[in-house]
C-alpha cells in the first residue's frame, strides 16, 4: 500500500502551474471568483495538478467560524475540476481576504506501507495517511517541526472520516471520490485557517464536480 505525501517544497511564483498552496488560481477563460453566501470573495488554497486536469479549492476566511467552510455544501468553499489546456491567472478582487501571504510549493513523496500496520486483530488500527506522516517525520534528516512540512496527500482514503460525511456530487447524487488531503500548512504565519483540523478534498470526475470538507 503506498501513499502519495505532498511535501513542502520552498516557495513558488504566484501563477506557476505546479502543485502549490497560496499563489493566484489558474482558471479558463470567464472564470468569476467564487463568492460565499456571506457575499464575500473567497481564498484561493490550493493549486493541484491530477490525472485529469486541476484541483482548484477556495475557502471562506472573512468571517472565520461565522461561514462554515467545513461543510461539503457550504457556499462558504468551492472545489473545481478544470481542464489542463489554456489556464491562465485569474483577477484577484480588490478587497476581501482572497490570497494565503505566502505560495508554497509542493512536491510528491511516496510512502510504502505494510497494509498489516493498516489495520489491526479487530479491523481497527492507524490509517494509512497516518502511519505516511509519522513515517516521514522518521526520515533520514530529522529535525525540529519536520511533520510540519507535510501538506497533505493525493489519493488513496479519507484519514478516520465516517462514511456518512461523504459528499454526494449535486449533479448526479453519486458520492463523491476522494482526491487530496490538505493541512493548513508549514507556518501558522502563511497557513490557512482550517480550525486546526484536516482538509478533505472530494471529486465527481463524470460530472467535473467538487466538494471540500473538514474532519
Amino acid at each position: 500500500m503506498q501513499t502519495a505525501l505532498m511535501i513542502y517544497d520552498g516557495s513558488a511564483p504566484a501563477d506557476s502551474d505546479v502543485p502549490r498552496t497560496g499563489g493566484v488560481p489558474l482558471a479558463p477563460a470567464g472564470f468569476a471568483w467564487p463568492l460565499c453566501g456571506c457575499g464575500g470573495p473567497l481564498q484561493f488554497f490550493a493549486h493541484l495538478p491530477v490525472e485529469d486536469g486541476v484541483l482548484s479549492v477556495f475557502l471562506c476566511q472573512n468571517d472565520p467560524g461565522a461561514c462554515e467552510f467545513w461543510d461539503a455544501s457550504s457556499s462558504a468553499n468551492r472545489v473545481y475540476l478544470f481542464p489542463r489546456e489554456e489556464l491562465r491567472p485569474v483577477a484577484v478582487p480588490e478587497a476581501g481576504l482572497t490570497l494565503l501571504p505566502a505560495t508554497s510549493a509542493i512536491r510528491t513523496h511516496v510512502v510504502t506501507i505494510d497494509p498489516e500496520d493498516v489495520c489491526g486483530e479487530e479491523g481497527i488500527g492507524p490509517d494509512a495517511y497516518d502511519l505516511a506522516r509519522s513515517g516521514w517525520k522518521r526520515e533520514p534528516e530529522e529535525r525540529f517541526g519536520k511533520q510540519r512540512e507535510v501538506l497533505g496527500s493525493l489519493g488513496g482514503s479519507p484519514s478516520y472520516l465516517e462514511d456518512d460525511r461523504l459528499p454526494a456530487c449535486p449533479s448526479c447524487t453519486g458520492t463523491m471520490e476522494f482526491a487530496a488531503h490538505l493541512e493548513e500548512g508549514i507556518a501558522r504565519e502563511t497557513a490557512m485557517n482550517l480550525g486546526g483540523q484536516l482538509g478533505y478534498v472530494f471529486v465527481c470526475r463524470p460530472c467535473r464536480e467538487g466538494a471540500f470538507l473538514t474532519d
